[in-house]
């Protein structure tokens, strides 16, 4: 094999790996105090960080893609929470690919890291206002969402205060968190990912 087959092995056996790592933390999820109780956390979106990280953005959407058409086997909610989840994956781990490709540094990681979390958070309004919750309303009405959130802050009015005051800090932070778990596995990873161990 030449040595492009190889890398190209490597990388496929990786984002493999990354992606069943990754649904297997999504099953790992648990609500959130603060939070609707429908609103879970869970760190499946790490593999798919370390993969952009490691191969490229498209390989961390290869590990989003996957992990949600696996998830696809036991959604609840008609694939719209599955839907949400693809697209703020990908919001997340592109970004920080694209930064990290441009800047192969500690710093360049941490700034395309942070800046994914940013894209994402500020997606999320976007994705659940216009896609995810009118299609959630075939299975709740609108005002039963919105008393969910009503019910932890009564100041709650619409929808898009209920996003912008929870969805976005949570998805901000739940972010934070991959970033976090990613700094400190990342460098060890590496070479195993890469082959050079």
């Amino acid at each position: 094999m030449t040595a492009s087959t190889v890398t190209r092995t490597r990388m496929l056996t990786g984002v493999a790996m990354l992606s069943a790592v990754s649904v297997v933390l999504s099953f790992l999820s648990f609500p959130v105090p603060l939070m609707p109780s429908f609103i879970k956390l869970d760190f499946a979106e790490l593999p798919a960080l370390i993969a952009s990280f490691a191969y490229g953005p498209i390989a961390g959407v290869a590990v989003c893609l996957v992990k949600n058409l696996i998830a696809l086997l036991k959604t609840s909610s008609g694939g719209i929470g599955t839907l949400c989840n693809f697209l703020l994956g990908v919001s997340f781990v592109v970004p920080a690919g694209i930064v990290y490709m441009k800047k192969r540094s500690r710093s360049g990681a941490l700034i395309g890291a942070l800046i994914g979390c940013a894209v994402m958070s500020v997606l999320s309004v976007f994705f659940n206002y216009y896609i995810v919750y009118p299609m959630y309303t075939a299975f709740m009405p609108m005002e039963a969402i919105i008393g969910m959130y009503q019910a932890i802050n009564p100041k709650v009015e619409n929808l898009w205060q209920a996003l912008i005051w929870f969805n976005t800090p949570f998805t901000f932070v739940k972010g934070l968190c991959s970033v976090v778990m990613t700094f400190i596995i990342y460098k060890p990873l590496s070479p195993i990912l890469k082959g050079r161990k």
